[in-house]
């Protein structure tokens, strides 16, 4: 599989999952969350060439993707990642709060998405 249709992989599932959440089907979810991370272990095997290929997803139409590749690309892209984020926060609802949440986290020195 080429990075390209890992980083397709990924922002499937997570669109997937948010639709599976607002559908109240948590098994759906968290079977797409378990496919997005495991795709994100594979282009993290890439090392930053596959964090790299993650980037183009700063620009999906679709926030809840904007938002996991933010929070995924933290310690990568911090500035572009921070200010996905912090746009994103400025909302109302599930996937603002889990913006405001991945932005607390990493201020805080908890977030461990992607360690060194």
């Amino acid at each position: 599989m080429t990075m390209e249709e890992l980083v397709s992989q990924f922002a499937e599932n997570v669109a997937a999952q948010t639709d599976a959440i607002w559908r109240g089907d948590a098994k759906a979810g968290n079977k797409h969350a378990r496919k997005y991370i495991s795709t994100f272990d594979k282009l993290r095997a890439h090392g930053d060439a596959g964090r790299q290929a993650l980037t183009v997803l700063f620009e999906h139409p679709r926030m809840d993707v904007r938002v996991m590749v933010a929070a995924y690309l933290l310690r990568y892209r911090t500035q572009d990642a921070t200010a996905v984020l912090k746009e994103a926060a400025k909302g109302e609802g599930f996937v603002p709060f889990k913006a405001s949440q991945a932005l607390k986290r990493w201020e805080e020195g908890t977030w461990s998405l992607d360690p060194e």
